[in-house]
Parts: C-alpha cells; sequence; structure tokens
C-alpha cells in the first residue's frame, strides 16, 4: 500500500510541474525571467521522470527488474537537477539585475565538478552504489545550493519570492539524511517525498507571479 501511494504521489508530481512549467511558459511569452522559471521547471520534471517512472513502475509490478533504469535514472536526475540551479541562478540574474561574474563561474565550476563526479565509474549506479561516493559528489552540489539560498535569501523582501530560501534549504534538509543513511534505514528515504513538495512549492511561487503584474519590471 505505501508504494502504491507513493507511486501516485510521484504521477501527481510529474504531471504538476509539467503543466504549471508549461502554463509559466505560455501565459508569459514577453517576460524572459518567467519564460526562463518555466524551462527550470520543465528540466526538474524532464530529469526527474528517469528517475520516478521505473520507481512508479516498481509500485506496480513488483516482480520486475528495473535496477539499471533506477540507477540510470538516478544518474540522470543528479544532472539535471545541477542545471536546475543553475537555471534557478540565471533565473536570479534576469529578476533582480544582478549579475556577479565571481558568482557565474562559481557556480558553473561546481556544476561541472558535480556533474564530472556522477559521471565517474566509481559510482555504480546500476550495481551497489557507495555511500562515499554519494557524498563526495554531493559536496559541490550543496555548495551550489547555500549559495543560491543566501543569494534569495538577501532577496527575501519580494514578495513573490520571499520563502524561496526557505523551499530551498528545505530541500536540502530532507535530502542530506537521504544520502547518509538510506542504505542502513529505507525508511528514511520517504524523506524523498517531502523533499519533492519543496520543490513543487518553489516552482508554484513562479506560477503564481506569471499569473499576475509583477511588482519587479516583469522583464
Amino acid at each position: 500500500m505505501g508504494k502504491t501511494m507513493e507511486a501516485i504521489f510521484c504521477i501527481f508530481y510529474l504531471v504538476f510541474t509539467t503543466i504549471v512549467g508549461i502554463l509559466i511558459i505560455k501565459n508569459n511569452k514577453n517576460r524572459k525571467q518567467l519564460i526562463v522559471f518555466g524551462i527550470m521547471a520543465l528540466v526538474l520534471v524532464f530529469g526527474d521522470a528517469f528517475h520516478l517512472v521505473p520507481r512508479i513502475l516498481v509500485a506496480f509490478n513488483p516482480s520486475g527488474d528495473y535496477k539499471a533504469a533506477l540507477g540510470i535514472g538516478k544518474l540522470i536526475t543528479s544532472i539535471t537537477m545541477t542545471l536546475f540551479y543553475l537555471i534557478l541562478y540565471y533565473f536570479y540574474e534576469l529578476r533582480y539585475e544582478k549579475k556577479n561574474i565571481i558568482l557565474r563561474i562559481t557556480l558553473l565550476a561546481l556544476a561541472i565538478t558535480r556533474i564530472v563526479l556522477c559521471l565517474l565509474p566509481q559510482n555504480d549506479w546500476t550495481g551497489e552504489a557507495p555511500v562515499l561516493w554519494g557524498i563526495i559528489r554531493n559536496i559541490p552540489f550543496t555548495i551550489m545550493g547555500i549559495i543560491i539560498v543566501v543569494l534569495f535569501f538577501i532577496q527575501r523582501k519580494d514578495k513573490p519570492f520571499r520563502f524561496m530560501w526557505l523551499a530551498i534549504t528545505l530541500s536540502f534538509a530532507f535530502y542530506i539524511p537521504v544520502v547518509l543513511w538510506a542504505d542502513v534505514n529505507s525508511i528514511i528515504g520517504m524523506l524523498m517525498l517531502p523533499k519533492t513538495i519543496m520543490y513543487m512549492w518553489a516552482i508554484t511561487m513562479g506560477y503564481l507571479l506569471s499569473r499576475k503584474n509583477d511588482p519587479i519590471g516583469g522583464k
């Protein structure tokens, strides 16, 4: 029953995020920042689908062999999640008109490092993934998250995104225990559900903004 409920939630998340991402782009063709935000939502759900669809199939067909698909899906999700934060930073630049070459280079370097680490064979995505490599590849990713949290916290007076920093902080708070201890206790893996809800919350912020006049320029 638990896996079935998880599968239903995953289906809802995939459908919800896809529709919201498309609507943001469709309804804001002249607002570059929101087009970027909508693309970010679609990149997020596109990557997550590679991991979640096999999990959904496992729930409805427990006898099937989806281990390889799950592993490859995790790899793809790890890469697209990294791209998600790069795009979120680009959205930050557009919305607040704050272009910082040092921050750009730093985030790009962290993203490249993270992706290279994810592609190394030591991760053994389709086998028994070692916890150590789960920690190593998530170090640059976590630093990216911290930088983004700080940036949006500074801009928290911007009403539509005043809680973006909190959504991202909580997403990492739910994600890190999974990286560290999910192999020890599988129930910890359930923290991925509230993590996913945090991303839905973040995407919803952009959707709500897309439906009204933007107090900050609307570019």
